[in-house]
């Protein structure tokens, strides 16, 4: 994580798109390093909070001059942000953690799977694997009908839906979809709520496919300091000699055969 700096940007733009949650993009130099997976820190302006708070990165615009986050308000210091206006400066910390496997899998179909707040790191992610020429399919999982980024992410793939409530697209959750549409592929790049993750796993185990799940539900101060993400891995640390990897520094993505979930 050598690469990280503290950096000065400026909220580009900014605006509610579901309740509670909120479409930010900032202008930094940082954009020109960001990779699908990776995320930001960024520091409230209210300096009782110490630590960044992180922030998953959602896309990086075609100039690589400006970062998009999509986040939803969980306390003080995201409410702070979404108070936020344009030309407003912001105190920010990246590029932060290791990013999807984007060059591993070229040839294969990749199955993106997004799950309620999950969601947005697909978006840069899929925008890639296009790029890299790599066959996609998304499948988003929602609470009801609001579904953020649907459209952005129709450019990049073909997009199936579920829903809690059954409001729109199937009723349930991502592998719900994969079961009622058949839908095959070689590979999974997963990012969302922790339940939902230890199901792609299993799935994914029980099919001997390829799983990258991302862990970032489950950060706290995104830069090691708090240990509040330690999880367990299937192997031992070579520091510390435990089956411990901390998601910040560590991750957030990780084969899912290498975390015990």
């Amino acid at each position: 994580m050598s690469g990280k700096r503290k950096v000065q940007a400026r909220v580009r733009s900014q605006r509610m798109i579901a309740p509670g949650i909120y479409d930010m993009w900032l202008s930094t130099d940082l954009a020109k390093e960001a990779r699908a997976g990776q995320f930001i820190g960024i520091y409230p302006e209210d300096k009782s909070h110490l630590l960044p708070r992180p922030i998953s990165i959602c896309e990086v615009d075609e100039e690589k001059s400006a970062l998009r986050i999509v986040y939803r308000i969980a306390g003080a210091g995201t409410a702070q942000f979404a108070a936020w206006q344009p030309g407003q400066e912001a105190e920010i910390l990246g590029v932060l953690g290791n990013g999807f496997p984007v060059d591993t899998v070229q040839g294969k179909k990749v199955a993106l799977m997004g799950g309620g707040i999950g969601i947005p790191p697909m978006l840069q992610l899929a925008k890639e694997l296009k790029a890299a020429g790599s066959e996609a399919v998304i499948v988003l999982g929602y609470r009801d009908s609001q579904l953020f980024l649907k459209d952005d992410l129709e450019k990049y793939g073909p997009v199936c839906i579920a829903t809690e409530d059954g409001s729109a697209g199937v009723k349930g959750n991502v592998l719900n979809v994969m079961e009622e549409k058949q839908i095959k592929a070689d590979v999974i790049m997963a990012c969302g709520p922790m339940p939902m993750l230890r199901a792609i796993k299993s799935y994914a185990e029980e099919r001997k496919m390829e799983a990258y799940i991302s862990l970032e539900e489950r950060m706290a101060c995104g830069v090691g300091a708090c240990l509040g993400c330690v999880c367990k891995t299937t192997h031992k640390d070579a520091h510390s000699h435990v089956k411990n990897a901390r998601i910040c520094t560590d991750g957030p993505v990780f084969d899912a055969r290498e975390v015990d979930i």
